[in-house]
């Protein structure tokens, strides 16, 4: 059944991912009231109505293209964690975020995306990344490469010698083993910046215009969608112990995701240096 959705025109999952941000997201940015925007976790961690709707919205549409499918959405695993254990089921899995970046969307700020992927016993399968205030949209098919607004993306690698870009999570957010490993990436020949949506990190590094990003989280929905979004531009990614991601977790952090293999070990190098 997943392979019937992938030899289909995926113009179908682009219009609804499109829909959704149109409905949903695009007439709250810069629009938000006080009341629309709530905590989860902690002041870092954001929610808004724009989140849940778009959320319901996908979850419903994708659904009806893909009859038996499930979805593991941010804001459904909120409600019920529960939930999140439908990744290592049977079912195809659509994993959704529909705002990542939330706070750069509660800023007015454009850095914000959709995140979409389909997965099928931790394989994933397709991915949509979706910069609606952009107008960039991003997708993926395994094995049928990568493409930005219909053109083909290729992350190359590095120039030889030049300095590595790297997107990191906080450090201070991090045990104290993760906010070394971390750390050690501050070291010669390497620039490191504080990351934002994960997902537009990711396709900076599909576009070339990043060299790597190293996270100390595993939750699908970040890394889902950019992860095969890097790798099918030619790129690669390793846990801490030199593995690729899984989807279904149990991963050693920090992990990264660089545009070529080369940068991809070189950057778990170091991390694993430093734990």
């Amino acid at each position: 059944m997943t392979e019937q959705l992938l030899t289909r025109d995926l113009t179908e999952v682009d219009a609804v991912v499109r829909e959704a941000a149109a409905a949903e997201i695009l007439p709250r940015f810069r629009q938000l009231a006080a009341h629309e925007i709530a905590e989860k976790s902690g002041p870092h961690d954001l929610v808004t109505v724009a989140d849940r709707g778009a959320e319901e919205h996908l979850t419903a549409a994708l659904t009806a293209l893909l009859p038996g499918s499930v979805v593991v959405g941010e804001e459904a695993v909120a409600a019920d964690p529960s939930s999140y254990a439908a990744l290592r089921g049977d079912a195809p899995v659509w994993i959704v975020d529909p705002v990542d970046g939330t706070r750069q969307f509660v800023r007015g700020e454009p850095g914000f995306c959709t995140l979409v992927a389909l997965a099928h016993r931790g394989e994933l399968l397709a991915s949509w990344t979706y910069a609606a205030a952009l107008d960039e949209m991003a997708v993926a098919v395994r094995g049928g490469g990568a493409r930005l607004n219909g053109k083909p993306l290729q992350a190359g690698s590095p120039a030889p010698g030049a300095e590595i870009r790297v997107a990191t999570s906080h450090p201070d957010f991090t045990t104290p083993e993760q906010k070394s490993s971390l750390l050690a990436l501050r070291t010669e020949g390497v620039r490191t910046r504080p990351c934002g949506s994960a997902g537009l990190e990711y396709l900076a590094i599909a576009r070339g215009t990043l060299d790597a990003v190293a996270f100390n989280w595993e939750l699908a929905w970040d890394h889902a969608a950019g992860l095969l979004l890097v790798e099918e531009a030619g790129g690669a990614h390793l846990t801490l112990t030199g593995e690729p991601f899984r989807v279904t977790g149990g991963n050693a952090l920090p992990f990264t995701a660089a545009r070529d293999a080369a940068t991809a070990r070189r950057v778990r190098q170091l991390l694993a240096a430093g734990a």
